[in-house]
């Protein structure tokens, strides 16, 4: 990050951290078994759809964009027929307070978590909901109370704002769900390419076949880099998505954001570190 990264960006790096360890640590999982939700990505479909209500399969897929419609269909609806949505929620907000104390310990109590709430919640709230499906069912549920978990929700939330600006680029840019998981992982950034196929639900095939039509539209290289037409379209979905992004913190405001940014800047590495090594 330079100072020439948009600010967007550069808040969305130390936020993002906050809200991904919710789908692979422990708590989470163990709520969600606890309800009857169990096996491969059904507790991360229940979870993150639970905003929407119990909705069908197709809702899922388009607001999550590039997961496979067959692997988003082993878990919605039917996780329906075990639990409900309003338990779901609340079994991810305790998750998520179980998790930020045991990764935050006695700082969840700080001046420096309650101020990053405080920002983090005003920017959040700053957000329009009109065109962010996704987004704007997360931003009707209630405000959590404790100042961590709070900083959890509006990270999350401003998660979504940013998630759902980005899937309107990459419809603009022409990349389907798995066109644009395979250009995301060609140029450098997210998980291993294996883990990225697995996770979303395409088989080898499948994901062979992507990469052959991106090659015939020159976006891809023999061996699976980015041509540089396929690094200019990358580039021109993330300032998009950069663009669709910058309200809620131009509300907050420039300084109030870079504010947000140095409190959670160590916070963020630390939660990285425990989390993923």
């Amino acid at each position: 990050m330079t100072d020439e990264t948009p600010l967007a960006r550069r808040a969305h790096k130390v936020l993002e951290p906050l809200h991904t360890p919710i789908y692979f640590a422990p708590e989470g999982g163990e709520r969600y078994a606890a309800l009857g939700i169990k096996g491969g990505m059904r507790g991360y479909f229940a979870s993150r759809s639970a905003p929407l209500g119990v909705v069908p399969a197709e809702v899922v897929v388009s607001t999550f964009y590039n997961f496979a419609p067959a692997q988003v269909a082993k878990a919605i609806p039917s996780v329906w027929d075990v639990t409900t949505p309003e338990q779901v929620l609340a079994a991810r907000m305790d998750a998520a307070d179980a998790l930020f104390t045991r990764l935050l310990g006695d700082e969840i109590r700080s001046e420096t978590v309650a101020e990053a709430a405080a920002l983090a919640r005003t920017a959040a709230q700053a957000a329009d909901i009109v065109g962010r499906p996704l987004f704007a069912a997360h931003a009707a549920l209630d405000w959590p109370h404790p100042p961590h978990v709070q900083l959890w929700h509006a990270a999350s939330l401003l998660r979504e704002h940013r998630g759902d600006g980005h899937i309107a680029a990459l419809v603009l840019a022409g990349l389907s769900g798995p066109e644009a998981a395979i250009t995301y992982v060609a140029s450098g950034h997210g998980m291993s390419e294996e883990l990225q196929r697995t996770t979303r639900g395409y088989s080898e095939e499948e994901w062979a076949g992507v990469k052959n039509a991106l090659r015939a539209r020159g976006l891809l290289t023999a061996d699976g880099a980015l041509t540089a037409e396929g690094a200019d379209l990358r580039a021109r979905v993330e300032a998009q998505t950069d663009a669709a992004a910058a309200a809620p913190y131009e509300q907050l405001g420039a300084d109030k954001t870079q504010r947000l940014i140095e409190l959670l800047e160590p916070v963020a590495r630390s939660v990285t570190k425990q989390v993923f090594g």
